[in-house]
Formats: structure tokens, sequence, C-alpha cells
């Protein structure tokens, strides 16, 4: 599928690989919808975006407000052709802290929500709008790719609920991919590495340059453009399907 005169969904689309993945697809000429928390600035940068951009406001948990999200995407660019699930998050903790005190349950179950079966209830949600388009044979009717983390295979001390959730993730690549063949849908996940997001921006650059040095090579952190990069090759190389792809320098991580 080629990106231009395509529509793509982006969840977690105001920030971080989200953002870099908008704007490498909306630069290539997609249509881009901005799904992320009504509390974000996505309607500040779609707006930045410009012509083909809209912001579309939804907590990806929320079934009504996807299905909303995915319905305003539709009407303002008649139909749906990609998603890119980049919207997660992390709260480490250890199962049993050195107080002795047991995690705390509910934030294992929200990470664990938000993370994983928001990104399903993405999926289904949009794959069962993609289903609308009438495609000739041989050609794809919508392109699903997804975020994991190198976590799914090495978590850290601490990455419990945040493993488990994109481990998910692994796991379902496969069976959704073979789920939805039938229909023309594609599915692949990137599982990035450490990335130069807003959030590793956010430690002393002491603390980032150590972590850069641990990635064999390159020796630095990645850069959000290089994960929209391999989204976007994703969506032009017909015959990648079913498959999780790490983005990571050769990185495996230690226990902490």
């Amino acid at each position: 599928m080629q990106v231009a005169g395509h529509t793509a969904i982006v969840t977690g689309g105001a920030s971080g690989l989200g953002w870099a993945t908008a704007q490498r697809l909306h630069d290539a000429g997609a249509n881009v919808a901005l799904l992320d928390l009504p509390t974000s600035d996505g309607a500040a940068k779609a707006e930045k975006l410009g012509d083909r951009a809209l912001f579309a406001p939804a907590d990806v948990t929320d079934e009504e407000a996807v299905r909303a999200a995915i319905q305003a995407t539709i009407d303002g660019f008649d139909q749906l052709h990609i998603l890119v699930n980049c919207a997660g998050l992390d709260f480490p903790q250890r199962v049993v802290n050195r107080e002795g005190e047991p995690a705390n349950l509910d934030v294992f179950a929200r990470v664990v929500t938000i993370n994983l079966i928001g990104t399903f209830n993405v999926i289904r949600l949009a794959a069962a709008a993609m289903l609308g388009r009438d495609v000739d044979e041989g050609e794809d009717r919508g392109v699903i790719v997804n975020t994991a983390s190198i976590a799914a295979f090495d978590g850290q001390i601490g990455q419990a609920a945040y493993s488990a959730s994109k481990g998910g993730l692994v796991g379902m690549t496969l069976p959704i991919a073979r789920d939805l063949a039938g229909q023309s849908i594609r599915v692949c996940t990137i599982a990035p590495g450490l990335m130069d997001t807003p959030l590793l921006a956010m430690l002393p650059e002491e603390k980032r340059q150590a972590l850069a040095a641990g990635v064999p090579y390159p020796r630095r952190l990645g850069a959000p453009s290089e994960f929209a990069d391999l989204v976007q090759a994703i969506i032009t190389n017909q015959y990648l399907n079913g498959e999780v792809i790490r983005l990571d320098g050769s990185l495996r991580m230690a226990p902490r």
C-alpha cells in the first residue's frame, strides 16, 4: 500500500513515537487523524500539520470514544486504510518493594488495560471500519502497525506489568494477522529499544549518555524518525505480515 492518498489513524499521535509517525505519514501524502486523550495537545498538533489532519480525542480503552474517533476520521477523509498504535504507558514497580509490601494490583491492571486491551480495542474497531473498502484482488484493504517494546523479551526489574502488556502485543500479532488475512488486512508489530522520546528527554544528560553507551551499534538512542521510517516501510512492503520487528541497535537489556 502506498501512503499518499490514504488515511491513517495514529493512536498516541500527539507525542513521542506517535507524533513522529503522524508527521512522516502526513509528509508522505496521507490524511492523518491523531487519536489521543482529550487532555492532550492533539488539537494543536493537528493544526500544526494543517490540511489533511484532524484530532480525534479518545481514550483507547473507551469503546464508544474510539468508535466516535474512527467515525470522525471516516467523515473527514472518507475511508480508513492505516492504523498505527502508539498509545501506551508504564508505571514501574517491583513485585514486592524494599519495605516488603506487595505491588499495587490496580497499577498492574491499568498498564495491561491501556497497553494491551486498549490496543486490541482500537484494532478490532478499526479493522471493522476497513472492511467497508472495495479492493482489487491482491490489493491491501488495510495495514495495522502496533508498538510493543524490547521489554517484551528483555524486561527489567520493575517492568512486570509493562513487559506483560508488551509481550501480549507480540503474542497476538500473528493470530490477528492470520485472522484478518482473508480480509486483505496486514498486521505487524514494532518492538523499539531505547528511543529518544520526551520521556527519556526528562532524564539528566549523564543518564541519557549512559543508556546510549549500552547500545551495541549505533551507540546512541534511537530517533523517533527511525521508528516512523519503519512504519512507512511496513505499510509499503506488502510481503511484511504477521511479523514482530525489533528496532534496537541489537540491544539486549540487562536486569536493571
